[in-house]
């Protein structure tokens, strides 16, 4: 996953505003206590930190391959 694709991603399923706020300020605690905003900016896997934001907020299975990406492999 790119981070233009995870902007993509995040916009499409939260809203624009919605969406940079939970990344700015949602606390993803399997990312070690990181926002998706701070887990980026640290180097912390793109994929990783969308599917963190995708469980921390419930996003169902089937959606969180993120818009304009493949569903995932099967076992991912």
């Amino acid at each position: 996953m790119r981070l233009s694709q995870f902007w993509t991603a995040v916009a499409d399923e939260f809203g624009p505003a919605i969406g940079r706020t939970l990344v700015h300020d949602l606390v993803l605690g399997e990312l070690g206590d990181l926002t998706a905003e701070q887990a980026l900016a640290k180097g912390l896997d793109i994929r990783d930190t969308w599917l963190a934001l995708c469980r921390a907020t419930d996003v169902p299975e089937p959606r969180r391959h993120g818009v304009g990406n493949r569903d995932p492999k099967p076992g991912h």
